[in-house]
């Protein structure tokens, strides 16, 4: 017998898995170790690996701890950067209660809501640079719809997006249009696994309207909350798109985060190492957030057992 015939059952899954893992390590671990490797360095982005006549190379230069020690002590972007994702973790949560609102308008048994669905369901399929460019024309101080609406109110128009006291805001309203669909869409899924033994033994008992809520269908939504919560709180972390579109970060960098300030330190001031360790600093905010949430969940289920 050979050894394939003697193990076949023990080998098989690892060779199933095999496929899946190599691409992993591929597309997610190496850039991963890369881009720390990176940070330690001074590059430009170019000629990685071209030496000079003693050999050494003459693009990729060792700094160690430089690039971060110059983040934390001389980059007045950086901590405006950061100051604006703590922004976007907390604004960014508005699209829960929301989403849950929606989800249960949604839910309910009446005539035409499949279509009515539809309407809700479009700002999470379309791209989020023709939602940028659309809230950008919708801010225009000028032309802009929102120009029109506060002047009905009889209020003077603003530029949101060449203030930098509003800029910030304005780009996370724009987020929570797509956000508040997505999350919507989590909790109709959510609403569909609700025991309606349980919502009927709540009727009999008297319970309706915000106390059927409160204390019978929320708690059932908790997995969906979940999952409404993590997605939500690691896109505002990672937020990049609408401020690339809306304002390049700026006015004056005002509307920079971390995930913009490593593109444009890379790419743009071609500063690849020092780039690097924003994003690792991004990498190991995102780590942490994650850990506590595994954390807090495992708790939890441990307890409730």
């Amino acid at each position: 017998m050979t050894f394939w015939e003697r193990n076949q059952l023990k080998l098989a899954p690892f060779l199933f898995l095999a496929p899946a893992v190599g691409l992993f390590l591929i597309f997610v671990i190496y850039p991963i170790a890369d881009s720390i490797w990176v940070s330690f360095h001074e590059w430009s982005g170019v000629n990685r690996y071209a030496v000079d006549d003693e050999g050494n190379l003459k693009n990729f230069k060792w700094v160690g701890l430089d690039n971060y020690i110059y983040l934390f002590t001389n980059d007045d972007e950086f901590y405006v950067s950061v100051f604006n994702n703590i922004k976007w973790f907390f604004f960014s949560l508005i699209a829960i209660p929301f989403g849950i609102l929606l989800a249960l308008f949604l839910n309910q048994q009446i005539l035409g809501i499949r279509w009515v669905k539809s309407f809700f369901y479009f700002p999470f399929v379309i791209n989020a640079v023709v939602i940028g460019i659309v809230f950008t024309w919708f801010y225009n101080p000028k032309y802009g719809s929102l120009t029109y609406l506060l002047g009905f109110f009889g209020m003077e128009p603003f530029p949101i997006l060449s203030d930098e006291n509003y800029a910030t805001y304005g780009i996370i309203v724009a987020s929570l249009f797509p956000g508040i669909a997505y999350t919507m869409i989590i909790y109709i899924t959510g609403l569909t696994a609700v025991s309606k033994d349980m919502i009927e033994a709540g009727r009999i008992d008297g319970a309706s309207g915000f106390t059927m809520f409160w204390n019978i269908i929320l708690p059932q939504l908790r997995p969906a909350t979940l999952i409404a919560v993590v997605v939500t709180i690691v896109g505002a972390l990672r937020s990049f798109d609408l401020i690339a579109v809306m304002t390049g970060g700026g006015p004056w960098g005002s509307t920079n985060v971390l995930a913009y300030k490593m593109y444009e330190d890379s790419l743009f001031n071609f500063r690849m190492g020092y780039g690097a360790s924003t994003a690792v600093i991004l990498f190991i905010l995102m780590d942490i957030y994650i850990a506590w949430f595994l954390y807090r969940l495992f708790k939890r289920e441990s307890t409730e057992k």
